[in-house]
């Protein structure tokens, strides 16, 4: 998946929202964790590209950290219709991520390398450590953290624009009310991914703007 400019991706947990999705979005981010249908769900043919997020438990995920977990995100990269795939740096550094890479590369399949904070956003040496690890290890290093106040959002905004500016793929957003309109705001940064669900009752993570809504502020800002 082309991550070179910006991506609005719709969250969903239901593969049959994608033709309602596809008005506002340009892929879709299937989570495995979440949703009711297993891997050979993405066997089949699709208007709107697939990541393919199989989010661990400790990461706003609902997945044991199991073995099968990552059976089941190597399975789903095999997929004709999986562009992309989301493994944790956590996953990657402590644990046996590596495979999903290796499977990842071998069918051309982009790998987004991710950092989730829900309890505050990590001071600017840390931020910087951690976008600098996921990409060094993958295609798109996410980092999705939660901001107390607006101070929190600025600099995970400033940290946004100096690792794009160092030629760094990066996506990046401030969880929670405090950091809501970094969702929108942060691909004027360089962000090249954001995620928002069809409605706001199916948010995936706090603060998302329904898919509508960001696509609507987005294109009104850039």
């Amino acid at each position: 998946m082309d991550f070179s400019e910006f991506v609005l991706m719709a969250s969903t947990t239901r593969l049959n929202e994608i033709e309602r999705a596809k008005q506002y979005a340009d892929a879709v981010e299937f989570r495995l964790d979440l949703a009711d249908a297993g891997v050979d769900a993405l066997d089949v043919s699709l208007p709107l590209p697939v990541l393919v997020t199989n989010r661990v438990k400790g990461e706003g995920g609902e997945a044991a950290p199991t073995t099968d977990r990552l059976d089941r995100l190597c399975r789903a990269v095999k997929q004709p219709t999986v562009k992309a795939v989301d493994i944790e740096l956590s996953t990657l550094t402590d644990g046996d991520g590596e495979r999903v890479v290796d499977q990842a590369r071998e069918h051309d399949v982009t790998v987004v390398v991710s950092t989730h904070d829900f309890e505050e956003t990590p001071n600017r040496d840390r931020l910087l450590s951690l976008l600098t690890q996921a990409d060094e290890l993958g295609d798109v290093a996410k980092l999705a953290v939660t901001a107390k106040n607006r101070r929190d959002a600025l600099t995970l905004l400033s940290v946004t624009e100096e690792t794009t500016r160092n030629g760094r793929t990066v996506a990046t957003m401030a969880m929670g009310e405090a950091g809501r309109h970094s969702r929108v705001v942060a691909p004027l940064y360089g962000s090249r991914i954001g995620y928002a669900p069809l409605s706001g009752e199916h948010a995936t993570a706090p603060g998302q703007y329904d898919l509508e809504t960001f696509r609507q502020l987005y294109e009104s800002l850039r």
